[in-house]
């Protein structure tokens, strides 16, 4: 599947792999914009809307296998060999599952807030609940959308990180398919062990990446290093993007091949 991209040339042009970046659960491409504006400095970056956001293409299979080859197909598209990619949530699992279908690729990793694990969790009812209140409200406008939305949602961040894809009175992810494939974006199938430095950067206070996860990521990526930023939830590049950006440029650094 081609996937809707944007793409910026580096500042200051180094030897320096491009950076694919990808957006979790709700998102777009604009989700990661705050990494990207740093980062296109000195590297050349390729920010994705992932199947079923955004203005990317719509289709009923919402899985990492397919996911992961969307992005293969995105660096066929741009005619990259390989580039370094850096996920969120749902946009880290694709990424992990990439190094399955095509490690070759794949120069540097960094997964944000999330782990190689099977969740088995519904964290997301709610915001389903909140989309659909919506949908039946028949509101036009996000200010609208966001009185909806507060009688079932009570953070504030959540509600205007969602309605980033409200627009003209239409959600730009695929809803339904987004709930009828959930088990599967929540789910995973354990990947064979990538032998490259990966990141993993999570927030001191997010229940995604845990010391239960432990054994199963070292497994997958065993030469694995965690960041932990102290003070920030799921959405910590977010709320504290300096240190997950001094994180990602200290890795980008040492593990430079």
């Amino acid at each position: 599947m081609k996937l809707n991209t944007r793409a910026q040339s580096a500042q200051h042009p180094h030897n320096n792999s491009p950076i694919v970046l990808v957006h979790g659960l709700f998102g777009s491409l604009d989700n990661l914009g705050v990494l990207a504006r740093d980062l296109t400095r000195d590297h050349d970056i390729i920010q994705v809307d992932m199947r079923n956001h955004g203005v990317s293409p719509r289709s009923p299979e919402m899985n990492y296998p397919a996911m992961a080859q969307d992005l293969l197909d995105t660096l066929d598209a741009h005619q990259l060999p390989k580039a370094t990619f850096i996920g969120h949530s749902m946009g880290g699992k694709a990424v992990m599952a990439l190094t399955a279908l095509a490690p070759e690729r794949i120069d540097q990793l960094v997964a944000i807030d999330i782990a190689p694990v099977d969740y088995q969790v519904r964290r997301h009812d709610e915001i389903f609940a909140a989309i659909n209140a919506v949908n039946e409200a028949r509101v036009a406008t996000r200010q609208q959308a966001a009185a909806v939305m507060r009688e079932l949602i009570d953070e504030e961040g959540v509600i205007q990180f969602l309605l980033k894809s409200f627009v003209d009175g239409e959600w730009r992810f695929n809803v339904p398919v987004l709930w009828d494939q959930y088990e599967h974006i929540v789910g995973w199938s354990p990947v064979p062990a990538w032998d490259k430095p990966a990141l993993f950067v999570r927030g001191g206070n997010s229940p995604y990446v845990t010391e239960a996860y432990r054994d199963a990521l070292l497994t997958q990526f065993p030469q694995a290093r965690a960041h932990v930023i102290a003070g920030a939830g799921h959405w910590v590049h977010a709320e504290k993007p300096d240190a997950v950006l001094r994180a990602i440029r200290r890795y980008l650094t040492d593990s430079a091949s």
